[in-house]
Parts: C-alpha cells; structure tokens; sequence
C-alpha cells in the first residue's frame, strides 16, 4: 500500500500535465500568454515531482541506514568497558559512506581458556563484506568455548569460512579471503597468537608503543588450506598496566592528500608518552590524527581495539627495560580479578 501511495501520487501529477496539455482550451492557444501559462504549468509539476521522488528516496536512505544499525548491533556487538580484568576499548569506521558497518571484525570473549580475542579483515568492504563477517564471527563465538585449543578455533573458522564461500560461489563469481589474527590471554598474562595475513599488534608499555611481531604470519583464511599443525607463537606475558594496541590494515595503510602512509607507530607513541595508558584516551587519539591525517575521507575500513592488563598481582609488577632480576618477576598464577577503574592503571599492593 506504501508503494503504491508512493508511485500514485507523481502519477496523478503526470496525468494532470497531460490533460492540461491536451483538454484544456487555454493551451490550444498559440499566444505568449498561453505559452507562460503552459511553462508555469509543466514547472509545478517537475518541481512536485522531483520534491516527492526526494522525499521517497530520503525515507528509503533512513530505513536503509537503521537495517544497517541493526546489522551493526548484531555483528559487532559493542563491547563491555571491562571483560575479565581487561579494560576493553574499540571503535569501527566504514569506508562506504552508505554503510554503518563495514568488513573489519573484532571480538572479545571471557572464557575457561582465558580470555579470547580476534581481530579480522575481509578483503573488500561496505555491505558486500557483511556475510562474511558474519560467519566469521558467529563461528568464533562457539569455537572460543568449545575448543580447548587456539588452534582449533582457527580450524573451527576455516571451515565455517568454506562453507560461506561455497553458498557464495553459487550466486555470484567471487573470491574472498579474511585476515585474522587470534589471540589467547591467559589469568597470568600469557599471550598466545595465531596471525593468518594480518598485522601484529603493538605492546603499550612505559610510555613506548612496540611492535609485538612473531613468526611470518600464515595466508589469510580462505585463500590456502591451513597447515596441519598451525604454528602458535607465544608473545610473552602483558602485565598489568600494559596494553595491546590490535588493528587492521586500513590504519598503516591509510594515506594523506600527497599519498604519504599514516605514521601509526608515531602516533601510538605520542598517545602513551608520559603518561598512564588509557584505552579509551588511546583510542581517541589515535582516531583523530587518522581521520586528520585522510582529511576524513579513508579509503578502506578502519578497526581498533585496545586491551589493558588491569589484574592485580599479589607482588610488585615487573617494568619492561628496569633491569630488574628474574628473583623479582611476580610468580606465575598469582593473579585476581578485582579491577580497578577502567581508565586507571593497576596499582600493586605493597609486598
């Protein structure tokens, strides 16, 4: 009935320029008079139909934008500001200005495996990608509890990846390909990683931002079949008030006007210098020198997230670079849960 209102109205007009041209004696007359009146006649109409077509269209963009909301909600759903002793801040940009949601992915789950992260890229971006982040994603939120190892939440989404790619290839001549990079964190800090494509991420500790890189990563999921054993690579331990800085490409790749790459080391370093590591202020930060460095206008879809230690340990914790002797290393499993306030950094209590 809406569409039809919709198309009926533009067509009356239609038809009442028509009539008007064809029945009414005023425009039978070839006088300058009757030509203005025919003019002013046919311009109404064009001016009413253009203002309603408008208005159709706006109200078809706003639905279109609150279904991609939804869509947003479900696939990306905003995290918690604290999961399992970790401060937890993320953000997600869109390069399609027609789209909410974009083909990065991200997701972080508490588990009795430790807490479980992925971070993920879907080549292309816009609606086109929503698919395939959704099955990546709905994939890893089963595997996280079911698999006791992370590298069997990998093959778990390798195969629900297959599967969509297959249901794909039926309806469209595509290839498609995911980045991902899984992360384990276990109560005593323990990293643990398995990197298919995508970049490293960054260790925010003592006012430095370094690169946490491992082995060569694997290809990206869907492009090779997966090793038999996938390599996981042990990324040493996040103590407390230290932080992981996760990313996509859209980040290292984004370029200003003159096509200069966006310094994302530097800017991580200006975030953290001299002061305690926030997520949320990291976040922000890092946010507003990319959107300045593109003149807001990236290329490609943008994901951040950002993960700090904030469980208390039953001793002084170690500081990267203070030379301290391994004597002086907290013991391994003496952790608790109780946090402090999500942008305040653990503070240990006195031995």
């Amino acid at each position: 009935m809406r569409r039809a209102l919709a198309l009926g109205l533009p067509a009356v007009w239609g038809a009442t320029a028509i009539t008007y041209k064809w029945v009414c004696p005023l425009a039978q007359r070839d006088g300058l008079g009757t030509r203005i009146a025919g003019s002013a006649v046919f311009f109404a109409v064009g001016t009413g139909l253009m203002l309603r077509v408008r208005q159709v269209m706006l109200r078809e963009v706003r639905q279109a934008r609150e279904v991609a909301g939804a869509a947003q909600s479900v696939l990306l759903r905003p995290l918690p500001v604290r999961i399992d002793g970790l401060a937890v801040a993320a953000a997600q940009l869109s390069a399609d200005r027609g789209a909410s949601v974009g083909g990065d992915l991200y997701e972080v789950i508490a588990t009795e495996h430790g807490v479980r992260v992925v971070m993920g890229d879907v080549r292309g971006h816009g609606l086109a990608a929503i698919g395939t982040v959704a099955a990546v994603l709905g994939s890893f939120r089963e595997a996280v509890h079911d698999e006791a190892e992370l590298a069997g939440v990998l093959a778990r989404l390798d195969r629900a990846l297959a599967r969509h790619l297959r249901d794909r290839a039926r309806a469209e001549d595509t290839e498609d390909f995911v980045t991902v990079l899984l992360l384990e964190i276990a109560p005593d800090g323990e990293l643990h990683a398995l990197n298919c494509g995508h970049p490293w991420p960054y260790l925010l500790s003592g006012g430095r931002a370094e690169l946490l890189a491992g082995a060569d990563p694997m290809p990206p999921l869907g492009a090779f079949p997966l090793p038999v054993e996938p390599p996981v690579t042990p990324c040493g331990q996040l103590l407390p008030g230290e932080a992981l800085f996760l990313h996509t490409d859209g980040v290292e790749d984004a370029r200003d006007p003159q096509g200069r790459f966006f310094p994302l080391a530097g800017a991580l370093a200006e975030a953290v210098r001299g002061r305690p590591v926030s997520p949320q202020s990291v976040l922000r930060a890092v946010f507003t020198q990319l959107l300045r460095h593109t003149a807001g206008r990236p290329k490609d879809d943008i994901a951040i997230l950002v993960l700090r230690n904030d469980r208390f340990i039953s001793r002084a914790p170690v500081f990267r670079g203070a030379g301290l002797p391994e004597s002086a290393a907290p013991p391994r499993g003496a952790t608790s849960h109780d946090a402090p306030a999500a942008d305040t950094p653990p503070v240990a209590p006195a031995p």
